[in-house]
């Protein structure tokens, strides 16, 4: 971290939201009261849904006087990728060390946030990427389709010996960045769909920053996937293909730099 060691982290929860007007609250109010006096701002970016998610959101900040709520609506859907992406610049201009992403639709339990944002704390400047991994605990138990929990395992031995890494899993969207590592990544030129995720732990490692796993707990609940997985597990494929053919110099780097 580029701030002093006296000095505390500024933190933000930025909630990424799309079609969660029945979780949203939930997953907000599941955040450990130790967090929400911590961080510095907790802000929503609803991608556009069709439902009442953001003015659910509003009414919820109003009701109950929450000054470190921010929501805010996108005019088009920018997919899952591309909310992220604005979310992430929006910490970066904000002046924040660490952004954690949550999903509003609770599948990542806003309880761990404290673990995830642990390893922060010793302000190791190549540190990246903190994120939680299901597959170090029992995803099955959970309720891990066994589909995705074959599909997780395969995708990521595969990501693995592409990229020379020993992740337990890439695939989990519960994570922890160092906004000063942010700054340094070409995130912005990154898919705006679901392998969005993939694409930026590559830039990461391009890099040379570190990532951390930590272990969280897995559920699943009634709320629809928007996820297309074979789709996405074919573009998390490509995006590492393509990452080791640029480096040998048969395929354009503009996403990495070459």
């Amino acid at each position: 971290m580029s701030r002093k060691s006296s000095d505390s982290l500024k933190v933000a929860i930025f909630i990424i939201a799309y079609e969660a007007v029945k979780t949203l609250i939930k997953a907000y109010e599941r955040i450990p009261d130790s967090i929400k006096k911590e961080a510095e701002e907790i802000y929503v970016f609803d991608d556009a849904s069709t439902d009442n998610t953001y003015l659910a959101g509003v009414g919820y900040k109003y009701l109950h006087k929450v000054k470190k709520l921010n929501l805010y609506r996108n005019n088009k859907n920018l997919g899952y990728g591309g909310n992220q992406k604005k979310g992430y610049q929006y910490a970066i201009d904000k002046g924040y060390d660490v952004v954690v992403m949550l999903h509003g639709d609770a599948q990542y339990a806003p309880e761990k946030l404290p673990r995830l944002l642990a390893p922060f704390k010793k302000r190791d400047q190549k540190l990246g990427l903190v994120f939680g991994s299901r597959m170090l605990g029992k995803p099955l138990y959970g309720g891990m389709p066994l589909y995705k929990f074959f599909g997780n395992k395969f995708l990521t031995f595969t990501e693995n010996r592409l990229l020379g890494t020993s992740f337990s899993e890439f695939h989990s969207g519960y994570r922890a960045y160092n906004c000063h590592v942010l700054k340094q990544l070409p995130f912005h030129k990154l898919s705006d769909d679901f392998h969005f995720d993939t694409e930026i732990i590559i830039q990461l490692i391009n890099k040379g920053f570190s990532v951390k796993e930590v272990p969280i707990p897995t559920f699943y609940g009634s709320e629809k996937s928007h996820v297309n997985v074979f789709k996405y597990g074919i573009n998390c494929l490509k995006a590492v293909i393509d990452y080791r053919l640029a480096k040998i110099g048969l395929r354009p780097g503009k996403k990495y730099n070459f």
